[in-house]
Formats: C-alpha cells, sequence, structure tokens
C-alpha cells in the first residue's frame, strides 16, 4: 500500500497556511504514524480552487479531496485519517 497523501490548499502569503504546514511536517515521525506525502497547492495559481477554497485556506484534505480541517490542524482528526495506512 502506498502511502498516504495530503493536500494543503494553500496561498504564498498567508501566515494560517504556513502554520498549518509546519504542525503537519511535526506529525512525521509520530508514534504509529505513517510516512506521508504533503502536496502544497497555491489556491491563487489556479481560478477553480480560488473560487472553491477561497476564504477557507488552509484546508487539508485526504488524497480523494475530503476536507479533513481547515484554518487550524486538527491533529486528532488527521492522525486517525493517517492510522488507516500502515506504518513502516
Amino acid at each position: 500500500m502506498p502511502a498516504p497523501r495530503l493536500r494543503l490548499y494553500s496561498r504564498n502569503y498567508c501566515h494560517l497556511c504556513h502554520d498549518m504546514l509546519v504542525a503537519l511536517e511535526n506529525l512525521r515521525g509520530e508514534p504509529g504514524t505513517p510516512d506521508f506525502g504533503i502536496e502544497v497547492l497555491d489556491v491563487d495559481a489556479d481560478p477553480e480552487l480560488e473560487a472553491k477554497y477561497d476564504e477557507l485556506v488552509p484546508v487539508l484534505a485526504d488524497e480523494d479531496g475530503q476536507e479533513l480541517c481547515h484554518y487550524f490542524l486538527d491533529a486528532p482528526k488527521v492522525l486517525g485519517y493517517l492510522g488507516r495506512f500502515p506504518v513502516k
């Protein structure tokens, strides 16, 4: 099973977006947490993403596009999602 991949819908100038990315990076290496990828997508670079996520950024979604949290990292929810994957 491949490593899970999270998508962070973000803006370059958004401090909450930067904070969420740092918080995600801090989850790496937590006991029992599988390795995971993070894809950062700039909503300002895509009119469709900007229309969908404009005032909600940062938005963290799973690889299927299901929103896990926005504005602030919901660590228990993200860890619950990641817990469905094997730890290597």
